[in-house]
């Protein structure tokens, strides 16, 4: 028999007020232990995960300190044995390894070779600079120096720039060098005199704008045509608005500082025109782009004839007096011959007669010549 269920009252709730507050606070506090359990054992958790990374990390770097001078840095197969040095100038082999503090016996690995290439690349003759370590136990040391082009100084003259303290050589970036060993090519380079805008120090690169043109006259020069046939020796600065270079024939050549290479177009033409006609450039302006005034030099066999000229006859000078004292005609005693005297009968001495004073005559020279006999 089915139990009779009794009908349920709508709306009618199960509590009171009060037992539902205080249900509500017990889920409360339950609730709120475990989130703090909770978020104490992810913080713990993190901590350990923290404490262990960094533990791994210290041993790691202690181990591996203790690996590396344990099996390279205290490792005698690892000394420094050779030490190879290639240049192409003249530094020597002394001087870059005291420059670089580099010595045979110490352990590759303990060389700072950022610090052997910064040493190094401050010497002004260094242009190009490699630095390479070769294990077991070599470095290699390969240098490219700086191509000298000209010497600079700030004189006006200059006979000898070997014995002058104050000419520095400069290569074709400006960079001044005092080299140790001067070599004999250097002797033949050209000299740019009057540099007085500017300190010369070596290491130091040139600024001043007459320098500057300096130089770049100097390789726009070095063309196959003009580097034969005009030979630059000095450059001359000190005006501040032009170079007076002089070539190798002593030609005086006035360049301003802008479109050089037009001014050494112009120039070319005069020397083609010069070699044509036989005839050697004196000077040239070419300031002027118009109406460019050229000198020419004298021949050789002219400049020799006005110096060392000989006189076709040599002239003798006779004196003959200006008013000559009239001479009287002696008579004929005296026109007769006197017998010769013998030794047997000598002849008595004849008295002198008193001169009478006579003034001094007054006397020319005239040409003599001199005549043939026949």
């Amino acid at each position: 028999m089915r139990r009779q269920q009794r009908p349920r009252v709508r709306n009618k709730r199960l509590s009171s007020f009060r037992q539902r507050r205080q249900q509500h606070l017990l889920d409360v506090k339950v609730r709120s232990r475990k989130a703090v359990a909770h978020r104490n054992r992810r913080v713990l958790v993190l901590f350990s995960k923290i404490a262990l990374l960094v533990a791994l990390i210290a041993g790691i770097y202690v181990g591996g300190r203790f690996a590396a001078k344990r099996f390279f840095l205290d490792n005698p197969d690892y000394k420094l044995s050779a030490i190879e040095v290639q240049t192409d100038g003249t530094l020597q082999r002394d001087q870059i390894l005291g420059v670089a503090d580099l010595r045979e016996g110490e352990n590759i690995f303990r060389v700072n070779l950022a610090r052997v290439h910064d040493r190094l690349q401050d010497l002004p003759q260094v242009d190009e600079l490699e630095v390479v370590r070769k294990l077991p136990g070599e470095i290699d040391i390969r240098i490219v120096e700086r191509k000298p082009i000209a010497w600079i100084t700030t004189e006006k003259q200059m006979a000898d720039p070997f014995a002058s303290d104050a000419a520095f050589l400069v290569d074709a970036r400006g960079v001044l060098m005092k080299e140790k060993k001067l070599l004999s090519e250097y002797l033949g380079l050209p000299v740019i005199l009057g540099c007085d805008s500017e300190s010369l120090e070596a290491g130091k690169t040139v600024e001043a704008p007459e320098t500057k043109a300096a130089l770049e006259l100097l390789r726009l020069s070095s063309r196959s045509f003009m580097q034969t046939r005009f030979q630059i020796r000095e450059i001359d600065v000190s005006k501040g608005y032009c170079l007076v270079v002089t070539d190798k024939n002593h030609s005086k050549v006035t360049f301003g500082f802008d479109n050089l290479d037009t001014q050494l177009q112009r120039l070319e033409q005069f020397l083609i025109y010069s070699d044509d006609a036989h005839r050697e450039i004196a000077t040239v302006d070419l300031l002027v782009q118009r109406n460019i005034p050229v000198t020419f030099t004298k021949p050789a066999v002219e400049v020799i004839n006005e110096t060392i000229r000989p006189e076709e006859s040599p002239r003798v000078m006779k004196a003959i007096p200006l008013n000559a004292p009239k001479v009287t005609t002696p008579s004929n005693a005296t026109k007769s011959h006197p017998k010769p005297l013998t030794s047997a009968t000598p002849a008595a001495p004849k008295a002198r007669p008193t001169p009478t004073p006579t003034p001094t005559p007054t006397k020319r020279a005239f040409p003599f010549q001199r005549f043939k006999k026949n």
